[in-house]
């Protein structure tokens, strides 16, 4: 058991390196030239924020999310942009249902579905709270971190990627160690009979950033045992490890806080309205 948890937390951090190294890199760049071409990049993603987020988040795999939560905590990125991003994101879900080609027909109206909520919440968010992006504080990411000891852009690079896959390794592990001691059967029945709760308790579970999570519910999803409302839901807050960056690089905990509520209330409201929608899916 403790080899599988080790080594499922390996790989989950390093399908995630690449992706921290890219935007750690482009957080560099922008901080040492964001009076060049900050104010004319990101002034113009603006209002397509939220549908650009919801793409990139249909990607397989997490790598988007985690790369994204710099971006945000570095103020690069809104917060329905990031938001867009997480909802839209499902993790290993989609890379399961490839692997079925019985299942294949249910990936498009489950992509479809959730890029919608993502759009939707994400610009909903954005209109409502009116916060642009606060690139002035990109540097605020590096507060007592000593990566500009080093010269130049590679080596801040290597710096906050190493502490960052640390923790992503660290949390993953404890995570993978839990869920291997609670038992997916366990976990499964924790979400009851389908029902207009179930959404509620599928959303709830998908904040825990573990890849096993989106596993677990596309796996129920095709069994028959777990409804396309609680599916959407459940994956719709399941970011993945782009929580768990999101943590550890914001240093503003009640800033993080609001975004997890944020985050179950997209899960859980689109599940439920979907549950009154008979989609026969």
């Amino acid at each position: 058991m403790i080899i599988d948890a080790l080594l499922d937390a390996v790989f989950d951090s390093l399908r995630a390196l690449p992706f921290l190294l890219a935007a750690f890199a482009l957080m560099e760049v922008l901080e040492k030239h964001q009076d060049k071409f900050i104010d004319n990049l990101f002034s113009k993603l603006g209002k397509s924020g939220p549908l650009i987020g919801a793409l990139m988040g249909l990607v397989p795999q997490c790598g988007f999310s985690a790369a994204m939560s710099n971006l945000y905590a570095g103020g690069v990125i809104s917060i329905g942009t990031l938001i867009a991003v997480f909802v839209s994101t499902s993790d290993e879900a989609v890379l399961i249902m490839l692997s079925s080609p019985e299942a294949i027909p249910k990936i498009i109206p489950l992509l479809v579905t959730k890029f919608v909520t993502a759009i939707i919440f994400g610009y909903l968010i954005d209109i409502i709270l009116r916060k642009p992006n606060a690139h002035e504080h990109i540097d605020e990411i590096c507060i007592d971190c000593g990566c500009h000891d080093k010269k130049g852009i590679l080596g801040p690079v290597l710096v906050h990627t190493r502490r960052v896959m640390f923790w992503l390794f660290a949390v993953s592990l404890v995570l993978n160690i839990l869920i291997e001691l609670i038992g997916s059967d366990k976990l499964a029945g924790m979400l009851g009979a389908e029902s207009v709760i179930q959404p509620l308790i599928t959303a709830l579970i998908g904040l825990i950033p573990n890849c096993a999570i989106s596993v677990m519910f596309t796996k129920l999803y095709l069994a028959g045992s777990l409804s396309f409302a609680s599916t959407v839901a459940g994956l719709a807050s399941g970011a993945g490890l782009g929580l768990i960056v999101l943590c550890r690089m914001n240093h503003d905990r009640e800033d993080t806080i609001k975004i997890l509520a944020m985050l179950y209330a997209c899960g859980a409201v689109a599940g439920i309205v979907l549950h009154f929608i008979p989609l026969g899916l």
